[in-house]
């Protein structure tokens, strides 16, 4: 299959604007704008069953659907803080398919009449952003941004906003708030997004992923039906997922929905190094259950409810492939640890929650560990999920609940490690109790 979203793969020099331009760049908008009505284009995404490709996979024709119509302001918010370990998709499009991403952005915001659009970007971004908003002068210049847009009497400005580098303003409330320039945490919903006071500035406000709106472009220009034929219902059209861990050829793979894990692995990234064995997948980054390795797994299609019936979830589609050698346990402290440091610290589920965790694991791999630590990495989770403000709460006890759960084995050797080491030396009786 042709590529959808990685296009800059077949097309040299994609991201130039003529080169664009010249494979068909800036047709959907212009079919989208002379053509169909706002509401006519929130259809066709609806009917397409395009869903949002930043972890939620929530339906982008839908959300498109709840902003009110009668709001004199609203925004588009283009979310490209991609800040999930193992996630590069989203920079891979903005740096060589950028107008792309542009243009789909620009459909969004035809659909929903909106003001002005806002493309997000992680601090560390700078050099993408500058060169972001050198292709937006572009489009600009060509009356496809800006003023009166293809004579439709329809504004609207593009604008390049850079973060600070934070993961949490990947959530989308923290995101505005950082946009806004307040603190970078998320906000009490509702009022969610879309509602009056829940927004950008407080208007209705559209905050879709760089890879969702990179769908929207082939969408108007082919149909829905055409889109739908592409995977499996309800995951429809292609999904780029990141490859990276212990995996011969790591990168970005565009491929249908339906696609299954051992053709993903195997087939297209190369499989494990030196013929090792593939031992654990985090098909989401480290916000993701990781999945024990077997033939279920290796053979089940790549859909967010394939995936969901496994016991993970696909979120970002950001693979971190495990071998046979990996420290489960050691894997899971390092994914707290990520976790603990990127806390908001506003609500005290997630704040504490996150700092006890990475304080067992630290016990647990300095050789301090006991049975009653295990059973805690338990215990604490169950403090956190679903009492946290955010998804990260959410996201933390994923990596323990799940290696605790299927690699148990691997934390009772730590414990019988310590143990054994504790009757060697019997001062470290006190420290254990210390700790």
């Amino acid at each position: 299959m042709a590529n959808i979203l990685l296009r800059n793969r077949d097309i040299p020099d994609l991201w130039q604007f003529e080169t664009y331009v010249a494979n068909g760049g800036y047709d959907g908008l212009k079919k989208a704008v002379q053509n169909h009505s706002p509401e006519e284009v929130i259809q066709i995404v609806l009917d397409s069953n395009l869903r949002g490709r930043g972890g939620a996979g929530f339906p982008a024709g839908r959300k498109w659907s709840f902003i009110p119509k009668d709001a004199a302001i609203k925004y588009v918010t283009v979310n490209a803080d991609e800040s999930e370990p193992g996630t590069f998709k989203d920079r891979e499009l903005l740096e060589a398919n950028p107008h792309q991403v542009i243009e789909g952005a620009l459909i969004a915001a035809y659909a929903i009449q909106a003001s002005a659009v806002y493309i997000y970007c992680r601090g560390e971004f700078w050099d993408l952003a500058h060169q972001l908003e050198e292709r937006i002068e572009e489009a600009t210049n060509a009356n496809l941004a800006g003023d009166n847009i293809l004579g439709s009497g329809w504004s609207c400005p593009v604008y390049v906003h850079l973060g600070a580098g934070a993961y949490i303003c990947g959530e989308e409330s923290a995101l505005l708030n950082s946009l806004q320039g307040l603190l970078g945490q998320p906000r009490v919903r509702p009022p969610f997004p879309a509602q009056m006071g829940g927004g950008l500035y407080y208007y209705p406000t559209v905050v879709n992923n760089v890879e969702t709106l990179a769908n929207v472009p082939w969408i108007l220009v082919n149909g829905a039906d055409a889109y739908k034929e592409i995977g499996v219902h309800p995951s429809t059209g292609p999904k780029i997922f990141c490859m990276s861990g212990h995996v011969e050829k790591p990168g970005n793979y565009e491929v249908p929905f339906g696609t299954t894990f051992r053709e993903l692995i195997y087939d297209h990234a190369g499989g494990v190094p030196n013929g090792k064995a593939l031992k654990g997948i985090l098909p989401s980054g480290a916000s993701g259950p990781v999945l024990k390795v077997t033939e279920e797994v290796l053979d089940a299609a790549l859909t967010y409810e394939r995936v969901a019936e496994l016991g993970s979830t696909l979120g970002s589609a950001s693979f971190i492939l495990m071998d046979e050698d990996t420290d489960i346990v050691w894997a899971a402290a390092k994914m707290i640890h990520f976790f603990k440091h990127e806390s908001c610290g506003k609500c005290t589920p997630c704040r504490e929650g996150c700092y006890w965790l990475d304080q067992i694991y630290h016990r647990l791999l300095s050789g301090h560990g006991t049975m009653r630590d295990i059973e805690l990495l338990e215990q604490v989770p169950v403090q956190m999920a679903g009492l946290t403000l955010c998804a990260l709460g959410e996201f933390a006890v994923n990596p323990v609940l799940a290696t605790v759960r299927q690699f148990r084995d691997e934390y009772e050797r730590y414990v019988t490690k310590s143990a054994e080491e504790t009757v060697k030396e019997p001062g470290l009786k006190l420290l254990i109790e210390a700790d």
